[in-house]
């Protein structure tokens, strides 16, 4: 008998996880999505530099990604002041991966900003899931 109640404990453990994943998908899409708008605002309606832009478009989309994450991906009710500063270190180091992307893609292989930004949305979003989970909204 209690192997069956084991089963049912982990299936509905991944029902949650897959739930959790899904979310957190939508809400990085979501947060991608503001950032890439503001990115092509900003260079094509105001001749930002892409590089200067799309750093401006990540903190639009960092607002709109902690929101998304801290109340329903994660669901915490931890306070701001412990959970916020703990996602900034992990955005940080997202940042810093999505500039770098940036400045080779369109400053040294002058590829289209629009192109370089998309291959940049692929580069941090596993690790800043793993590290959300286990550190920043626990």
């Amino acid at each position: 008998m209690g192997t069956s109640t084991e089963a049912r404990a982990s299936g509905a453990r991944g029902l949650r996880d897959a739930r959790r994943l899904l979310r957190y998908g939508v809400s990085g899409t979501t947060a991608a999505l503001v950032h890439l708008l503001a990115l092509t605002a900003l260079v094509e309606l105001l001749a930002v530099r892409p590089v200067t832009a799309s750093a401006m478009g990540f903190g639009c989309g960092l607002v709109v990604s902690y929101a998304l994450q801290r109340r329903w991906v994660f669901a915490t009710r931890r306070r701001h002041r412990r959970t916020l500063p703990r996602y900034l270190v992990v955005v940080g180091a997202g940042l810093a991966v999505n500039t770098l992307v940036l400045l080779v893609g369109t400053e040294l292989f002058s590829h289209h900003y629009a192109w370089v930004q998309l291959a940049a949305f692929v580069a941090a979003p596993a690790n800043n899931y793993v590290l959300n989970s286990l550190w920043t909204f626990r």
